[in-house]
């Protein structure tokens, strides 16, 4: 347990952070899921939407470091790549 009242604030903030993050991490995967949904149903119109808002949340994930810049790339390649492919 933390002993002195830095220790005790920098814990209060780093689980404020996490618990932040988390939701966030959330948030990303929820809109990843309803793209990857969308492609295995094969509704191209409704995939696109969803790719439409999955992707600025990928951008802002990796920007504020939640994720790294090379996965968020990655998923929105693989997304792109299917819906181009229906």
């Amino acid at each position: 347990m933390a002993n002195s009242a830095q220790a005790k604030k920098r814990a209060k903030q780093a689980e404020k952070s996490r618990a932040h993050n988390a939701s966030m991490r959330s948030e990303m995967r929820t809109a990843t899921k309803k793209v990857v949904n969308a492609i295995e149903a094969g509704n191209k119109a409704e995939a696109e939407a969803a790719y439409k808002v999955a992707k600025p949340i990928l951008d802002v994930m990796a920007r504020k470091g939640i994720i790294n810049m090379n996965k968020a790339a990655r998923h929105k390649s693989r997304m792109n790549k299917h819906i181009n492919a229906m």
